[in-house]
């Protein structure tokens, strides 16, 4: 059976303060609530500075500590950037790489993300890879083509181990942010196309292993009817992230 997942992205918010208590909520409520051994994988992703210090307080949990993007390089004068050896070295697990809110503000392509791929599971990181796509292209009956050639140029030229430790996001950029959320079908048949293309590119064994995760307005509402289909292992959470209830609740929708 597939691990589930959910991962918690706070994108640039919460001062020090605010992180740490609720870091500290999250991990007294799951302790409560979530048990057994199928209990979903949780990972909280924060902004940079605030990663030791959360880090601190998830050491003991079930929750591993993820971070939001890294650099393609491991050292180097690149002011402003923060490597993947960086990030491992302060605990990090996980970091999420080709954010839509990356490729769209930061002009990050899928040339430049297979290198962060490299990069991330050479530090010994694993990558929560995302793809999506947006209303124009939906709208254009483009979906699934665009998001094979993500899949193809950005993720597709890993090796069978390497690819083994990453997990998948499929984001749909109209989805995000907006309140509108895909319909427990429309999430279905992507993840469905997604693990199709897996086995293609790899085989069934990879597909059948890989999670994917749902990522567009996934609250606590909506979680347990998209958990419920059989091609979506997961959600990577962006406001409901911030509530602790909220989240915990999408983390026990299982």
């Amino acid at each position: 059976m597939r691990q589930k997942f959910v991962a918690g992205n706070w994108k640039m918010n919460l001062t020090l303060p605010e992180a740490q208590a609720l870091t500290s909520e999250i991990v007294q409520m799951l302790h409560d609530e979530q048990h057994g051994p199928d209990a979903a994988q949780v990972v909280i992703c924060p902004s940079f500075p605030l990663l030791p210090a959360v880090g601190r307080l998830l050491d003991g949990s079930r929750v591993a500590l993820g971070a939001q993007n890294c650099h393609q390089k491991e050292s180097g004068a690149y002011t402003g950037e923060v490597s993947a050896k960086l990030l491992q070295s302060v605990g990090c697990e996980y970091v999420i790489l080709g954010h839509s809110e990356r490729r769209q503000y930061f002009h990050e392509d899928d040339e430049l993300l297979s290198q962060k791929l490299k990069a991330a599971l050479a530090a010994g990181l694993r990558p929560i890879f995302c793809v999506g796509e947006s209303l124009e292209t939906r709208e254009a009956d483009e979906t699934f083509d665009f998001i094979a050639k993500q899949l193809k140029d950005g993720l597709f030229h890993l090796s069978n181990e390497e690819f083994d430790k990453v997990v998948i996001a499929y984001e749909p950029i109209w989805a995000i942010g907006t309140g509108k959320t895909a319909t427990t079908a429309q999430a279905q048949d992507v993840h469905a196309f997604i693990r199709e293309q897996i086995a293609s590119a790899y085989d069934a064994e990879a597909a059948n292993n890989t999670a994917i995760l749902y990522g567009g307005s996934c609250n606590a509402q909506n979680a347990r009817e998209l958990f419920s289909q059989p091609d979506v292992d997961g959600g990577l959470i962006g406001g409901a992230s911030l509530k602790s209830r909220d989240f915990v609740t999408i983390v026990t929708s299982f």
